[in-house]
């Protein structure tokens, strides 16, 4: 039986008041319950930044940069449109609200509010920032809801479409030839082209998702003037950019890029703004706006006439460069939210491209198909899901996927890239066959890739007893092989398992030679699901002579900090070790399909076998790696 639209979305309404009440009061706790220090190490403060030039921005936003002078090793959590507080060491009590408008190592541009005492900022002893909650997402994706909830005509009909097992109409005509595009990517292409409504890219790892989805925006843009591209992450929209920008793409960038190069800055409608020929004329009727403000004189009868005439002057010159930016532009790219940018007001698209759409909540995506008349999603719903705080949500399906949700009705509009270029056909291989039924292969070229002769190329180590000496390092197992709990953020660490994962790694690096890692660049990334073992696995490497050399070519993280990366030879530190057998968001399988299928060459999985292989999945892929050693 079909749900209804509208109970179900107003279900997925009341689902998100429980995530927002949760997620605001949790980062309330935090806040009071741990000092800056502490926030500073998880990468959510800087402390004693140092204050910069303060200056109008292209758009006219008071705009204040600001250094970091301490921690600076620590990744931050810091990017463009994020809420921050800025605060002062001497107990005022009170703090300056802004929005991260970009972040460029440890420089970073925060937008304030007009009027705001920058001689006391500047002057200020200890000035610290802080991400403030994100009360702005939250209010655009309730908006977004209730949008939909009400909507007719176009939006009512995607709605009413998305919840039904009505079937997407498609337009008809021979299907297009892609020489270097392989069967499935080519016929993922024109599924998109022939359809009216919707159509979904299935990318498992490795599958070539961005080739494919670049490919069928190219092809979109020989039918229609302009698409709007978004995804989830800045990250994302960077990524799918730059690909459009390498295929010859005008491509107008709405938020300013994570990845902060020439090349990225280029395409951002900041930088595209302040290059326009009349751009010098409108700056300075504005420095003059402000000067009129600054100097006006009681009783100055003309100030209203003046200001007039330059606001007058001021609007037409910003419309007509505005107009000028976005009709040569062919690609409209931003991040979901950043959809309701008030420069999009107004704008309808023939198509909307969504990427990494299974790592999206269903409201978000409500906020870019408002101005669409069709939706292309592309994505891996068997890979990272929404990141999701309260359990009461999840359990009441907020992490079920607007991907999901049409992956399900709508078999016949989904199509799957089988063939993966990545990964040695013995790592793929178990991932294939429990998540996409056996369908993905390798390609050729890749199928047998390795680093030494005769090496395996995926293998889950036990802990062992020896003990063995890196550099000046002692490593083994001294005191007894258990995970430990160490705060709710921060999860679980595994302290004898992160030395086992580094005396694998170092035996590897001696078998192939330290000169030929160094001379081919053979990269490396360790992955832990838990934040405290990674950062435990840094304090490791960075305190251990032996990898002095390695530091490059040697990435630890998380494993969403892993998603869509990949690497030469990856070594995953499971950490659960306990005798209740007790995995815990472990039992979220979407995320091991990621970690598994990082690695081009060699696999190496960490974990205790005796904890871990109560679950079905975990015991399945022990007996393929038992399989694949022998």
């Amino acid at each position: 039986m079909t749900e209804s639209p509208i109970l179900a979305l107003q279900q997925q309404r009341m689902l998100l008041e429980i995530e927002y009440n949760v997620d605001k009061e949790e980062h309330r706790r935090q806040m009071e319950a741990r000092g800056l220090d502490r926030l500073a190490k998880r990468g959510d403060a800087w402390l004693n930044v140092r204050f910069g030039r303060s200056y109008y921005n292209s758009l006219n936003q008071l705009s204040i940069e600001l250094y970091r002078t301490q921690d600076q090793d620590i990744e931050h959590n810091f990017e463009f449109g994020r809420p921050v507080w800025i605060v002062r060491n001497e107990g005022l009590g009170k703090y300056l609200s802004g929005v991260v408008n970009y972040v460029d190592g440890d420089r970073m541009v925060v937008v304030v509010p007009e009027g705001t005492d920058l001689v006391a900022l500047q002057t200020a002893e200890g000035l610290n920032v802080q991400l403030a909650f994100d009360e702005t997402t939250y209010r655009l994706m309730f908006e977004a809801l209730d949008r939909t909830i009400r909507a007719k005509g176009r939006l009512g009909y995607l709605r009413d479409l998305f919840y039904s097992n009505q079937k997407a109409e498609t337009f008809s005509f021979a299907p297009m030839q892609f020489p270097f595009l392989n069967a499935s990517q080519e016929r993922a292409v024109n599924e998109v082209l022939r359809a009216k409504d919707v159509a979904v890219v299935h990318g498992p790892p490795g599958t070539g998702k961005t080739t494919t989805l670049v490919e069928a925006i190219y092809e979109t843009l020989r039918r229609e003037n302009q698409v709007l591209v978004c995804a989830q992450s800045n990250m994302a929209v960077d990524w799918i950019s730059e690909k459009l920008v390498d295929r010859g793409i005008n491509v107008l960038r709405i938020g300013n890029p994570t990845r902060v190069n020439d090349k990225m800055l280029s395409f951002t409608y900041e930088r595209r703004f302040e290059s326009h020929s009349d751009y010098t004329q409108l700056w300075a009727i504005r420095k003059a706006i402000r000067q009129l403000h600054a100097n006006r004189k009681r009783g100055d009868r003309t100030f209203h006439q003046k200001l007039e005439r330059l606001k007058e002057r001021e609007i037409e010159l910003d419309l007509r460069i505005r107009a000028q930016i976005f009709g040569e532009a062919r690609v409209i790219a931003c991040t979901l939210v950043g959809s309701a940018n008030r420069l999009l007001d107004g704008m309808k698209f023939g198509t909307l491209f969504i990427d990494e759409a299974a790592q999206a909540l269903e409201a978000a995506c409500w906020i870019p198909i408002r101005r669409a008349s069709r939706v292309i999603l592309a994505g891996d719903h068997c890979q990272l899901p929404p990141t999701i705080k309260s359990i009461a949500a999840m359990k009441g399906g907020l992490d079920k996927t607007l991907m999901q949700r049409i992956v399900e009705h709508k078999p016949e509009a989904v199509t799957l890239l089988k063939v993966q270029y990545r990964m040695n056909e013995a790592i793929m291989r178990f991932s294939s066959d429990w998540f996409y039924h056996g369908q993905v292969v390798a390609a050729p070229e890749v199928k047998f890739r390795g680093i030494l002769d005769l090496d395996v190329p995926m293998e889950w180590r036990e802990i062992r007893n020896e003990e063995l000496e890196i550099g000046n390092e002692e490593y083994g197992r001294k005191d007894g092989y258990k995970e430990e709990f160490v705060g709710e953020n921060f999860g679980r660490v595994n302290k004898p398992e992160a030395r086992e994962t580094l005396m694998a790694l170092a035996e590897y690096f001696v078998k192939i030679g330290k000169q030929r890692i160094i001379d081919e660049r053979i990269d490396v990334g360790i992955i832990s699901p838990y934040r405290a073992q990674v950062q435990y696995l840094r304090h490791l490497i960075k305190k251990t002579d032996f990898f002095k050399p390695f530091r490059k070519i040697l990435t630890v993280n998380t494993v969403d900090g892993f998603q869509g990366q990949e690497r030469d030879v990856i070594l995953v530190s499971l950490v659960r070790s306990n005798e209740e057998g007790q995995i815990g968001f472990l039992r979220d399988l979407r995320r091991m399909n990621v970690a598994i299928t990082r690695a081009r060459m060699k696999l190496i999985i960490l974990g205790d076998v005796k904890t871990l292989t109560k679950h079905t999945f975990y015991k399945k892929l022990w007996e393929y790696c038992l399989l694949n050693e022998e």
